[in-house]
């Protein structure tokens, strides 16, 4: 199985959003917070979506 191949990535604060293909070949978005012990990620269906959560994410470090 090949690795994610993220294009078109932005960076919104500490959260980066990029888009990528899953393994059925569907187009899907995701939002990683890049903050030391904060363990967020999430995938999502569209853009707006991914990017909404990475404006107002907020870090809670454990």
């Amino acid at each position: 199985m090949r690795p994610n191949r993220f294009h078109n990535v932005i960076k919104i604060g500490p959260v980066q959003v990029g888009t990528h293909y899953d393994g059925l070949g569907r187009t899907k978005h995701t939002a990683v917070c890049t903050a030391p012990g904060c363990y967020f990620s999430a995938d999502y269906n569209t853009r707006a979506a991914a990017e909404l959560a990475a404006r107002t994410h907020r870090c809670q470090p454990r």
